[in-house]
C-alpha cells in the first residue's frame, strides 16, 4: 500500500513550475512524433478554404501527405518543426503553470471552509472546465504570437496562393524571424495576436479534453477494486476519447483560427468576388475585417453545416494521437521534471 501511495503522493508534490515542465516536455514529444500528421490538417483546413474544384478524395490526410512528399520532399513534412515545438513547449508550458496554479489556489480555498483535518471533496466538472478555461485564456495571450508564425511556416508561401507572391518582391524567407517581420510588415504589431479571439473561444478546449479525462478517470478508479493507478492502455483511451470529443464540440473554431492565422490576405479572396472591391487591390482591408464567425458565416452559406467540419477527420486523427500520447508519457516526464528541478536548485545552491 506504501509502494502504490509513494509515486502518488510524489506526484501531488509537483510545484506549478514543475507540473509545467512536465506538460510541456510531453506535449513536445507527442506532438514531435505525429508532426508530418500535424503539417498535413493544417494544409487540409486552409487549402478547403481557397481551393476551387478540389475533390473530397484530395483532402483526406494520406493524399495530402504524399502531395507535400512529391512537391517538397521529406523536408515539407517538417516544415516550421521549429516554430510548432517553441510553440508546443511555451504554451502547454503556461496552460500547465495557470493550470496547476489556479487548480491549487483553489482547492485550497476550498480546505479553509471545511474543518480541520477535513480532505476536500472532488472538484465537479463545472469548476474542472473553468478552471482549465481561465488557464488557457492565459496561456493564449501570451503565446499566440509563436502560433501565428507556426501556422504560416506550416503552410508555406506556395501553400499561401498567388496572391501573397505578387504582392511581395524577391525571394521569400521563411525563417521564423522572417515570417515574424512579413507579419508585422503587412498586418503590423497586432498581426502577430491574428485569431487571439477564436484561440480565446478555444480555451474550452483543453477545459474539455481534461475536465472529461479527470473526471471519467475519477469514476473509473472509484469503480476498481485496486483502486491505484490507471493502465497505459486505459490512459491511452480515455485520452483518445477525451480529445475526440473535445475536438468534435469545438472544430468549427479550429478551423477558423486556423485560416486567419495561415493568411488573412488570402483566405477569403474567392468570397470577395462579387463585393465592391473584391478583385481590385482592395481583398486585403475586406480580408482584415473578417472575424471567424463572419468566416463561418460564409463558409455556412458557401458549403452549408458540413463546411463547418471540412478536415476534422485530419484534426481527431493528430490531436487524438498527440493527447493519447501525451496522458500515457505525463506520469514519465512528471518523473523527469522533478529530477530536472533538482539538479537546477543543485546547480544554483552553489557557492
Amino acid at each position: 500500500m506504501s509502494a502504490q501511495s509513494k509515486p502518488a503522493k510524489q506526484a501531488q508534490q509537483l510545484t506549478p513550475f514543475a507540473s509545467a515542465l512536465a506538460g510541456a516536455l510531453g506535449a513536445c514529444f507527442s506532438n514531435a512524433v505525429v508532426y508530418p500528421l500535424d503539417v498535413a490538417k493544417t494544409r487540409i483546413q486552409v487549402t478547403s478554404s481557397t481551393a476551387r474544384g478540389k475533390r473530397k478524395d484530395d483532402l483526406s490526410m494520406l493524399s495530402m501527405l504524399l502531395q507535400i512528399f512529391r512537391q517538397e520532399g521529406i523536408n515539407g513534412w517538417y516544415r516550421g518543426f521549429a516554430a510548432t515545438m517553441l510553440n508546443t513547449f511555451s504554451m502547454q508550458y503556461a496552460y500547465f503553470f495557470f493550470y496547476s496554479f489556479i487548480r491549487s489556489s483553489y482547492i485550497k480555498r476550498m480546505t479553509l471552509k471545511l474543518p480541520p483535518g477535513s480532505k476536500p471533496p472532488a472538484l465537479s466538472t463545472a469548476a474542472e472546465l473553468s478552471l482549465g478555461a481561465a488557464a488557457g485564456a492565459l496561456s493564449q495571450i501570451f503565446t499566440i504570437p509563436v502560433s501565428v508564425i507556426a501556422t504560416r511556416q506550416q503552410v508555406g508561401r506556395s501553400a499561401r496562393g498567388s496572391l501573397e507572391s505578387s504582392q511581395n518582391e524577391g525571394p521569400s524567407d521563411e525563417s521564423f524571424l522572417g515570417v515574424a517581420r512579413e507579419i508585422v510588415r503587412e498586418d503590423g504589431v497586432t498581426g502577430l495576436w491574428l485569431g487571439i479571439k477564436p484561440g480565446m473561444v478555444l480555451t474550452v478546449n483543453p477545459a474539455i479534453t481534461y475536465g472529461v479525462y479527470e473526471r471519467v478517470k475519477t469514476l473509473l478508479l472509484l469503480a476498481s477494486s485496486a483502486n491505484s493507478k490507471l493502465t497505459p492502455g486505459m490512459s491511452f483511451l480515455l485520452g483518445a476519447f477525451s480529445k475526440t470529443l473535445a475536438t468534435i464540440v469545438t472544430y468549427p473554431y479550429i478551423m477558423a483560427k486556423v485560416r486567419i492565422q495561415a493568411r488573412p490576405t488570402v483566405t477569403d479572396t474567392s468570397d470577395s468576388e462579387g463585393l465592391p472591391g473584391g478583385g481590385n487591390g482592395n481583398t486585403k482591408s475586406k480580408a482584415k475585417q473578417a472575424g471567424a464567425l463572419s468566416l463561418l458565416l460564409r463558409v455556412l452559406r458557401k458549403e452549408g453545416f458540413v463546411g463547418w467540419y471540412q478536415g476534422m477527420s485530419a484534426q481527431i486523427i493528430k490531436a487524438v494521437l498527440s493527447q493519447a500520447l501525451l496522458f500515457v508519457s505525463k506520469e514519465q516526464f512528471e518523473h523527469w521534471a522533478l529530477a530536472i528541478m533538482a539538479l537546477f536548485a543543485k546547480f544554483i545552491s552553489r557557492p
